[in-house]
């Protein structure tokens, strides 16, 4: 016996629909409850959690340290999103959309908040003056494939991630929609890499440190263990370019960051020096 189709009513009211992330969604912002976000010693505040968003940002500090940065050295504090943290009043302080990265940089006064994954790595990229290019067109192309990221990764996450990996019950009808729109997308940057190594030209920037943690890792098999579902070898310059860049000792460092799941070596819950990765 089929199941009845489902009616929108007139106007929606909120249920509980069940899902891994159920109990944090909801339809209003603002906080939940009362708390001081903690506050280090360094410039740079960062409250996050290792998620393909988190680590674009833990990526480029590392990113940056590595480049002799000294400025660029943080304190990163755990925002366990599943126990509700991130709707702290603390934390809304910071973002007031109450999603994981957000920033605070100490280091001036006025102190200056960041959120937005995006926002964070021009912030940073343009404070420290690298991995974004300054010539028009180098910079253009950069933040072309940014925003390119902060558009198509909804459908990835939101639409094929949830339906494909977390929704309580697999449904064709999404999962062939979310499906065909992360291969087209891959298609994009497929096309694209086989024209340069990176995908603003020749030069590794924050548009390659955006894409990686969802794409790159996508194709990795790191990723809703959706790669031989999404046939992920058809797709060889993504592979090339996504190893190259899981290569880069940065990039190992910065994906453990506020990580709290894997083997214990991976993991890196708050991150206050250098050697708490060593």
């Amino acid at each position: 016996m089929s199941k009845a189709a489902y009616v929108p009513p007139k106007v929606w009211k909120n249920t509980q629909s069940g899902g891994q992330f159920a109990n944090i969604n909801r339809p209003v912002a603002g906080p939940t409850h009362d708390k001081t976000l903690p506050v280090g010693e360094h410039g740079l505040q960062l409250y996050s959690l290792a998620t393909p968003n988190g680590v674009k940002v833990t990526i480029l500090l590392e990113e940056l340290i590595a480049l002799g940065h000294a400025g660029a050295d943080y304190d990163a504090w755990l925002i366990r999103i599943g126990d509700g943290d991130q709707f702290s009043s603390g934390f809304v302080e910071v973002n007031p959309n109450s999603k994981i990265p957000a920033l605070l940089d100490r280091s001036v006064d006025p102190a200056i908040r960041v959120f937005e994954s995006g926002s964070i790595l021009v912030y940073l990229a343009e404070k420290f003056g690298a991995f974004l290019p300054t010539d028009p067109a180098g910079r253009t192309e950069t933040l072309n494939w940014l925003f390119w990221q902060m558009g198509a990764a909804p459908y990835l996450g939101g639409g094929f991630g949830h339906f494909f990996a977390y929704a309580p019950e697999k449904l064709e009808y999404p999962i062939n929609r979310f499906t065909m729109e992360a291969k087209r997308q891959l298609d994009v940057l497929e096309r694209r890499l086989a024209e340069t190594p990176y995908l603003a030209g020749d030069t590794y920037t924050i548009a390659d440190i955006a894409v990686w943690p969802w794409y790159g890792q996508l194709v990795r098999g790191n990723l809703y263990s959706a790669a031989e579902f999404l046939a992920v070898d058809e797709y060889p310059n993504v592979q090339r370019w996504a190893q190259t860049i899981a290569d880069r000792p940065a990039v190992q460092r910065g994906q453990r960051v506020n990580r709290t799941w894997g083997d214990e070596a991976s993991q890196v819950p708050e991150r206050h020096q250098a050697a708490d990765l060593d």
